[in-house]
């Protein structure tokens, strides 16, 4: 797989008020101008929950909401960071030594870890500093990827202070034999049949009721101390039941949905947004009841969207719980947001997020790109 690398665009910043805003502000703090902006959006998964880590694709959607950054490349070897929020405070470092306190999850060490796998990857030394300002929109916590947009906006910002563009991805995969196999969709790749057909083999192959360890000890021909240090992960490695029937049927429904949300989308029929929804609440239902990923505040949620116009809704983001998402006709919005506003935020007596981040509409969203200034 081969991509070209961010696209680049001159711009007028002052027609553009959030970035003159961000360039005024690096002024202040810096006494300098920025050299380029760098852009990263949050993202919202359509549908595909809990698929992707077992090897199939996912349908997400870039939002409005992105980060932000003004950059300015300095000779020095020190990488300075500020952020317009006042919540997340300055910090400094050398360029050449990046060290990552991977127990105190600051602000700050999401930028470092973009800036330090650009650096790794390429196996760069003697790298220059710069002076960086972060600016988001993206409401933290909320399934809507803001961490991932800052490592990616940081990757971005050293690729292009390098000079550097991202090209020729390489995927490798090689054939395991059972006891290497580790996700799902290499079951099937090894049996070479389709979806719908690796339904009917969890059917015949798994029962419904929990497996004990013992269990699959049995079924597999090891032993306990095998099945713990071997396969189980250590924060499964004291699980007294496993529900493989369960877990298995949504993992091969759920990725048999996202390819027919595709196919729906390339094909547009005239009730498209009426078969997508339905996809996307039977996506919420498998992930409710066959992967228990969902809780009663999200089910309740979703409930309350579907009734006041969502053709579909369903959770999504944070791993178990986390946010919805919800497909609205654009004439429906303004009282879709009301009625969901007064239903489940007022009534219940829970309180929106700063600035209403709670409850938002987007539309699909660009992608990443590198602001230079006319």
């Amino acid at each position: 797989m081969a991509t070209e690398g961010p696209a680049r665009r001159r711009i007028q910043v002052a027609e553009h008020p959030r970035l003159l805003k961000l360039k005024e502000i690096f002024n202040s703090k810096f006494g300098s101008i920025p050299k380029f902006y760098v852009r990263a959006p949050g993202r919202v998964n359509i549908i595909g929950e809990h698929i992707d880590y077992c090897g199939y694709s996912v349908l997400p959607m870039a939002v409005e909401q992105d980060m932000l950054i003004a950059v300015e490349p300095v000779k020095t070897h020190t990488l300075q960071l500020a952020n317009t929020n006042p919540l997340y405070p300055d910090f400094s470092t050398s360029a050449n030594n990046i060290q990552i306190d991977r127990t105190n999850p600051l602000w700050h060490n999401y930028f470092l870890c973009g800036f330090k796998g650009i650096q790794e990857h390429f196996g760069l030394s003697n790298l220059t500093g710069m002076n960086c300002l972060v600016d988001g929109n993206i409401p933290p916590s909320s399934g809507l990827s803001s961490s991932s947009a800052l490592v990616c906006c940081a990757g971005l910002v050293t690729l292009t202070v390098l000079g550097m563009n991202l090209s020729k991805l390489l995927a490798k995969y090689k054939s395991l034999q059972w006891d290497k196999v580790l996700r799902l969709e290499e079951v099937q790749t090894e049996l070479g049949i389709s979806l719908e057909e690796m339904l009917l083999v969890t059917e015949d192959a798994l029962h419904s009721e929990p497996y004990s360890p013992e269990e699959i000890c049995k079924c597999l021909g090891i032993s306990l101390e095998e099945l713990r240090t071997q396969i189980l992960s250590p924060n499964t490695q004291d699980v007294l039941i496993f529900k493989l029937y369960q877990r298995a049927k949504h993992v091969y429904s759920e990725a048999a949905r996202v390819l027919q949300f595709k196919k729906i989308c390339e094909e547009a029929p005239d009730n498209i947004v009426q078969l997508l929804g339905e996809l996307m609440n039977q996506s919420h239902k498998s992930c409710r009841d066959m992967y228990e990923c969902s809780c009663p505040e999200l089910d309740q949620l979703v409930d309350i969207c579907r009734k006041f116009g969502a053709p579909g809704s369903r959770l999504t983001g944070a791993g178990w719980g986390g946010c919805t998402v919800s497909i609205v006709p654009a004439d429906k919005l303004p009282s879709f947001l009301a009625n969901v506003q007064e239903a489940y935020y007022q009534r219940s007596n829970r309180s929106l997020a700063p600035e209403k981040q709670s409850l938002f509409v987007t539309k699909p969203g660009g992608g990443a790109l590198v602001f230079l200034e006319a």
